[in-house]
């Protein structure tokens, strides 16, 4: 078996498109309020990072882990048979931790890794498609591992309690409104807080609270967008913001609409018919703005703001009419959030929660 351990610093100091060595010092203290807050490891239990090193996110974060975890066993995932890494994992005890570092997505089989190792009781630590997020962008998903639990669990819980206690909801996306003219799902967090949960952990970053309209068919109005996820779930900008037209929970129109983008709402009419709005989703995350983006779309969707998604898929939600089978897509999109209100309450504006 191949380790790690000494690997990343060697391949750190070797390549001249790394990150900087002040980014890795960010990532490694951030990483090390991650282990100790979120995730809440302590020396009693063992460690094992499975990490590639094939671009230079994904050597930083290693390097990171090497320095906050010096007892841990570390796993060059290029180096060794899937069968080892799932050896690996078996070996571990319940409520150990499993960090998983991929530059794109690991493939075992048909392995489906986080979901196995919550079966085997252990906390996981998940970051992917890290190869997506080059140069600067690096260190913008580095800065949103910071993790600060005044902010994430107290304007996280007051949104959820707000969000499960209103009558209705609007989005101000700067000259056009949507509208949700009936109460919310109750909210699902994603805050770091993992009291009273059966799994610890998941994929990194975090900070979201999401949820949708009770009713589909009560969501109407417009709302613009700024970037929407493409089909090689990048982040897609257009030049000018498009502009949704929704009527009963289904988008209708699409104004200054992009080639792409009408190319994706083709894809979903022809296999679902309708295009549904559907999650809404408050991001939380400060380190990524309007401006200051990441191309990686799973990435990006914690963004300080709303997002929604368009397509019938969002199992979290089940909803008479909709089989789970035959719900295929979920693209997310990004309202331009100038205002969110929740009944009459001013909730966000300014790039801010007022919660």
């Amino acid at each position: 078996m191949t380790l790690i351990a000494d690997t990343a610093a060697s391949a750190l100091e070797n390549a001249s498109d790394d990150l900087s060595a002040h980014a890795v010092d960010t990532a490694t203290a951030h990483l090390r309020d991650v282990l100790a807050l979120v995730v809440e490891h302590s020396p009693a239990h063992a460690a094992l990072v499975v990490a590639d090193l094939r671009c230079p996110l994904a050597r930083a974060l290693a390097e990171g882990y090497r320095r906050n975890l010096p007892g841990a066993t570390f796993i060059d995932f290029d180096s060794v048979a899937p069968g080892e890494v799932l050896a690996a994992f078996r070996r571990m005890a319940s409520a150990d931790l499993v960090v998983l570092v991929q530059s794109t997505s690991f493939r075992l089989e048909a392995f489906r890794i986080r979901v196995e190792l919550f079966k085997l009781g252990l906390k996981v630590i998940e970051h992917v498609h890290l190869s997506r997020m080059p140069g600067a962008q690096g260190a913008h998903y580095i800065e949103s591992l910071a993790y600060d639990p005044a902010y994430y669990r107290g304007v996280g819980q007051a949104l959820k309690a707000r969000i499960d206690a209103c009558a209705s909801a609007a989005v101000d996306s700067g000259g056009e409104t949507l509208v949700y003219a009936c109460r919310l799902e109750p909210a699902k967090l994603n805050i770091g807080d993992y009291s009273g949960m059966n799994n610890i952990g998941g994929q990194f970053p975090i900070g979201e609270v999401f949820t949708e309209a009770h009713n589909l068919e009560a969501v109407n109005g417009r709302v613009r967008i700024h970037v929407f996820g493409d089909t090689s779930y990048l982040v897609n900008r257009p030049a000018t913001p498009i502009t949704l037209v929704i009527e009963r929970g289904r988008v209708v129109g699409a104004e200054n609409a992009t080639p792409e983008f009408e190319r994706l709402l083709a894809i979903i009419r022809a296999d679902e018919g309708d295009v549904w709005v559907r999650e809404l989703g408050f991001g939380m995350n400060r380190a990524f703005t309007r401006e200051r983006r990441v191309d990686d779309i799973g990435t990006y969707e914690r963004m300080c703001g709303i997002h929604l998604s368009l397509g019938a898929k969002h199992g979290v939600y089940p909803k008479p009419g909709f089989k789970r089978k035959e719900a295929r897509y979920h693209v997310d999109v990004f309202a331009v959030t100038e205002a969110v209100y929740l009944d009459a309450d001013l909730v966000y504006r300014d790039g801010a929660w007022l919660v």
